[in-house]
């Protein structure tokens, strides 16, 4: 992933180009939550070139805060919440996932993708929370921030879906025995 910046620059090249690494260094993990939030590649593409191409006027405010990551996880989750209010009565047909670089995760193949569909029947908002939660990794107090709900909200988001994905897949898993 790439950032193209017409002219080389916006608001000085200095700003452009600090820019344009930190896209080439972060775009593929922003990439990768959106897919997990969003089912498929073109709506995670979609959203994190929404977020992104709001990120870069903001950029040099952006770049001086804390935690310039988290900002702009930030603002991909509300760019899908924003998406899934717009076209939540809209249904799309998705592939499986792609395959993950990186560690295995130690379940089977078929087993991930058992999980991963029963991660996408989750309800937008738990779906967001257990992605953010286990598959970002990060806090609870992380996560409110990043969704704007109160701790004890994510909390009981995060605790119903595992609740639903414990259920779908031990459903599932007596189905195969029979």
């Amino acid at each position: 992933m790439s950032a193209t910046v017409r002219g080389g620059e916006v608001g000085g090249g200095v700003v452009a180009d600090d820019f344009a690494a930190w896209v080439e260094a972060r775009g593929p993990g922003l990439l990768r939550l959106a897919y997990v939030l969003t089912g498929n590649s073109v709506d995670a593409e979609e959203i994190v070139q929404d977020a992104l191409s709001r990120a870069l006027p903001r950029w040099s405010r952006i770049s001086t805060v804390g935690d310039p990551d988290a900002y702009v996880r930030r603002m991909v989750v509300n760019a899908h919440t924003s998406w899934w209010r717009k076209f939540r009565r809209r249904e799309s047909v998705m592939a499986d996932p792609p395959e993950r670089s990186g560690t295995p995760s130690g379940l089977a193949v078929e087993e991930r993708l058992e999980l991963w569909r029963a991660c996408l029947r989750l309800p937008d908002d738990q779906r967001t929370a257990v992605v953010l939660r286990y598959y970002e990794q990060l806090e609870y107090a992380e996560i409110a921030e990043l969704t704007g709900v109160r701790e004890g909200s994510v909390r009981s988001r995060v605790s119903r879906g595992i609740a639903s994905l414990r259920l779908e897949l031990a459903g599932e898993s007596e189905t195969e025995d029979e």
